[in-house]
């Protein structure tokens, strides 16, 4: 028997005051340990999608369950990874990490003990001591990643992260990204804008029409685990993402 979803939509909608709706009717479920990726042009919600998840907004319609319980209520199961690394440049790396913990009442040898253990997990223990502006940009999103990491959460949620990263530098972490799900078993929610990286990183793609914002389809990714660099050389990987492509397309064509 399937375990009940860990996050469910139910004709979820959202807009902000008196303005046109940014979210419209929006229903899917994540499974537990599943990784989704929220695909889809500039303005679909998906951004905002991940705020009501993480209860930073309220919903204006339907219903969202995070655990079995609403969003706000269910709040310390889950972890937020941004678009920028949003680190305090005046303490390091270590210092970073801990201090959501510390912000929790986490006492401080606990605190100490998980950063060592985060940082070991991102490969940064050797920078604790290391200053942001001391480290590299795919360094600065690791301590990022460490930090929402050391909550422990059941369900993690990333907007875009890799996304001001070279190429390089963002198919590796996307590696370490599925290396450390493997370990730690979170649901994952992942929005980007890389067709690529979508079809790597999921278990499925939820690909969202814009204006507004609704469940254009939804797209299961059957490529084998681990994903590796060999991945990525296969021709079912190839074959996924020019499918997931040009339904993309057809979305964007279909909404100018």
């Amino acid at each position: 028997m399937a375990p009940p979803p860990i996050v469910e939509l139910r004709d979820v909608s959202k807009r902000f005051s008196a303005g046109p709706l940014v979210l419209d009717r929006l229903s899917f479920a994540a499974q537990p340990g599943e990784f989704l990726s929220l695909i889809g042009p500039s303005g679909c919600g998906k951004s905002t999608l991940l705020r009501l998840i993480a209860g930073l907004s309220p919903l204006s319609g339907g219903s969202l369950r995070v655990a079995g319980r609403t969003p706000d209520d269910a709040a310390a199961d889950l972890a937020f990874v941004f678009q920028e690394p949003t680190l305090l440049p005046w303490i390091t790396a270590g210092r970073n990490v801990e201090l959501a913990l510390q912000l929790r009442g986490i006492p401080a040898a606990e605190r100490r003990a998980t950063r060592r253990q985060v940082l070991d997990l991102v490969r940064l223990g050797d920078r604790a001591d290391a200053y942001p502006r001391q480290l590299s940009g795919g360094q600065k999103m690791r301590v990022s990643l460490a930090r929402a990491l050391a909550l422990i959460p059941k369900i993690l949620l990333l907007d875009e992260p890799f996304g001001a990263l070279d190429e390089m530098t963002r198919e590796h972490l996307n590696e370490e990204l599925l290396a450390i799900r493997a370990q730690q078993a979170w649901t994952a929610f992942f929005v980007t804008h890389s067709v690529a990286e979508a079809v790597f990183l999921s278990d499925r793609i939820v690909v969202l029409a814009p204006h507004p914002g609704r469940v254009h389809s939804v797209v299961p990714i059957d490529l084998p685990q681990p994903r590796t660099e060999e991945t990525r050389l296969s021709r079912a990987y190839h074959g996924l993402v020019t499918d997931v492509s040009r339904l993309l397309r057809s979305v964007e064509h279909a909404a100018a």
